[in-house]
């Protein structure tokens, strides 16, 4: 059974930093895509960011020189490095497999919330 849990968010104001962490379980991470999506308080889901399994990385153009995603094989871990927090970041992050960014559908696990504020 495909898992995905999140967890790394919180509260912190503009200009601040965390660290989201997606750990997988019921399949091997590195082996496939993973995204990051978020959505915002009364908005639809954003895509955020993307590595591809041979580790090519995407980002939005509102997150691009902010954020980093990175995966670590052994922990089947997805990572979303967060610097430079803007409060238009708030949301639910989410981290997703098999994710159609036509349909903005996919695997996504529980999320978890990402407030900046000060």
């Amino acid at each position: 059974e495909v898992q995905l849990v999140e967890s790394g968010g919180g509260l912190v104001e503009p200009g601040g930093s965390l660290r989201l962490s997606c750990a997988a379980s019921g399949f091997t991470l590195s082996a496939v895509a993973m995204n990051w999506v978020r959505q915002a308080p009364g908005k639809k889901l954003e895509w955020v960011s993307g590595i591809n399994r041979l580790g090519v990385t995407y980002y939005a153009d509102s997150v691009q020189g902010r954020f980093t995603i990175s995966r670590d094989g052994p922990k089947n871990t997805l990572f979303l490095q967060m610097n430079g927090l803007k409060t238009e970041d708030t949301g639910i992050y989410f981290c997703a497999k098999n994710f159609d960014m036509s349909t903005m559908t996919g695997i996504l696990g529980q999320g978890t919330q990402v407030t900046v504020s000060s």
